[in-house]
């Protein structure tokens, strides 16, 4: 699964065949159950904060399947989008959780998930379906 990031030149690319799994689980896939909370929580952050997910919707699925990842394997949605030396003391620190301190203070997302209204790259939607994510996220 590929996304790209929200920064001027950054290129993002999420490949969970190939991502080292820092807690050792089987799977690097998230359980469905994870998806899906942090689908709803997206769902519920874009409409409170008036923010709308990217055109290429597969950047929102892969986003939200990436927080479900680290929220099971870190116990926290780190942003699934930056690079860490440390993702535990990172979770920990909080900075990058989802959502994140740039996002809360300044609405940027390096991820592209939570977009303003006249960012190029916003679509009108809101509102993602589980069926949605799951057949987008390997898009």
């Amino acid at each position: 699964s590929r996304a790209r990031g929200g920064g001027s030149d950054d290129v993002v690319e999420l490949d969970f065949d190939n991502m080292e799994d820092p807690a050792g689980a089987d799977s690097m896939e998230p359980e469905e159950k994870t998806i899906e909370t942090m689908r709803k929580f997206s769902n519920q952050y874009a409409r409170v904060t008036d923010t709308y997910f990217c055109s290429d919707l597969s950047v929102a699925a892969v986003v939200v399947t990436g927080l479900a990842h680290h929220k099971e394997t870190l116990g926290a949605p780190l942003c699934p989008c930056r690079h860490y030396e440390d993702k535990e003391r990172e979770a920990k620190n909080g900075y990058w959780n989802c959502p994140c301190v740039p996002m809360r203070e300044r609405h940027e997302c390096h991820c592209m998930l939570f977009l303003e209204k006249d960012n190029v790259f916003a679509s009108e939607v809101q509102h993602l379906e589980l069926e949605d994510i799951l057949k987008l996220k390997n898009t």
